[in-house]
């Protein structure tokens, strides 16, 4: 597409973006040496991020999903750019740390259901403290809570459940007990930021372990069957009840 018909990034933040729209980033003293990077890590200083629903485009972006378009500013210039949409379907993405479900056993290798178009292999190796003679105890079933290492469109997505470190961070095999279920994506990018209002107020009525996965799926699980569905079932009506209505439901729970 010819740069004269896109239209200036920073103008479309905010508003609706449809498939096709190309969008001019600002021009720099140093574009030869700025790189658009793709990926969800930190941003280097005067460097912008790509983020989902977009695509490098020239000295643009190239949009590939509908939906409003977001920008976060980060120190030196730099920052990034995603399209915030409520896409039914998964896409993987790498580092996206995801709940998925053990459906077989191939060899030395695990697959996965992660609610995409196809299924996750995970090694045996990529859990931590894992070797040849000390495999983990995986069962199919089982619920597997890992990132995504490879994810794009040519290859079958790849989980570990291990960092650059080689520890596990939290990742491995999630207990049996507890309660799994599924939710819009757009809810859960929500109850993934930091200082969630609705987490905090939560964690107020019951003590309670969660699971967040980035392709819709939530782990719960309180200190009895009745307390576990409350949290479920707040959740989520999360979605469609306003802070008020949410408060209140609440504060009633709480009185009982």
């Amino acid at each position: 597409m010819a740069a004269g018909r896109g239209v200036a990034a920073e103008a479309c933040v905010g508003r609706v973006v449809l498939p096709g729209d190309v969008l001019l980033l600002p021009a720099r003293p140093d574009e030869d040496g700025e790189r658009l990077r793709l990926g969800a890590g930190a941003a280097p200083r005067g460097r912008l991020l790509c983020g989902p629903g977009l695509r490098r485009c020239g000295a643009g972006l190239l949009v590939t999903k509908c939906g409003l378009l977001r920008h976060r500013q980060a120190g030196g210039g730099g920052g990034a750019y995603w399209v915030d949409s409520q896409q039914k379907r998964y896409v993987p993405v790498k580092g996206d740390h995801v709940i998925g479900i053990v459906t077989a056993k191939a060899g030395d290798v695990f697959k996965l259901d992660v609610g995409g178009s196809e299924q996750a292999s995970l090694s045996y190796l990529a859990f931590e403290g894992a070797t040849k003679r000390n495999r983990p105890n995986v069962q199919v079933g089982d619920l597997i809570y890992g990132q995504f290492l490879v994810a794009n469109k040519d290859m079958e997505p790849e989980m570990v459940c291990i960092d650059s470190s080689g520890r596990s961070s939290g990742m491995g095999i999630i207990g049996q007990d507890g309660f799994l279920f599924k939710v819009s994506l757009g809810l859960i990018r929500k109850l993934l930021a930091p200082k969630c209002e609705i987490i905090q107020e939560l964690s107020q009525l019951y003590p309670f372990e969660l699971v967040l996965g980035m392709n819709g799926r939530i782990w719960v699980k309180a200190k009895t069957v009745q307390q576990t569905l409350i949290i479920v079932n707040i959740l989520e009506a999360c979605e469609y009840m306003t802070a008020e209505q949410r408060k209140q439901a609440l504060a009633k729970l709480s009185g009982n």
